[in-house]
């Protein structure tokens, strides 16, 4: 598996991700559509041109699951056991349309699974900047994480 394990996890430590994606009009009105959400900001170019904006703002559900999914494969990818929860979510400059996004993951804390010894849980806080270095998006994440595998000593 791509993904690190518990052990592998050091607080502190800062992992730019490699993976860079462009937002396009089709992913925002797409993900708008399937989560149900007629904001007129996200899917309605003249009504948002009449905004402060100018232009649709990018759905921020879909910056903020496009900011932790770029961050898979370097960190959880086979290796998380569940998601516990996001907090301090907060998304400090718009995205938009034909914006290039970047992630960064530190990771914060971790600590032994008081109730599975096979897990820990460690906190990550994630955060993406558009093309431009602004910060476009952070968040903290909490996820279990499996401890790597014992390995069985054969005898000689």
């Amino acid at each position: 598996m791509a993904g690190l394990y518990f052990e592998d996890f050091v607080p502190g430590r800062v992992m730019p991700h490699a993976i860079t994606r462009t937002v396009t009009e089709y992913d925002n009105m797409m993900f708008s559509c399937l989560t149900m959400n007629p904001q007129p900001l996200h899917i309605d170019r003249h009504f948002a041109a009449k905004t402060e904006f100018g232009q649709p703002l990018v759905n921020s559900l879909f910056t903020l699951g496009l900011m932790i999914g770029i961050t898979v494969a370097d960190t959880t990818l086979g290796t998380t056991i569940a998601n516990l929860g996001m907090s301090d979510v907060r998304f400090p400059k718009p995205v938009f349309q034909g914006d290039s996004l970047r992630v960064e993951t530190m990771v914060v804390t971790k600590r032994e699974s008081r109730s599975r010894p096979e897990a820990g849980l460690v906190e990550f806080e994630h955060r993406a900047f558009n093309q431009d270095g602004a910060e476009v998006a952070v968040c903290r994440r909490q996820a279990l994480m499996r401890k790597r595998p014992v390995q069985a000593s054969i005898p000689a």
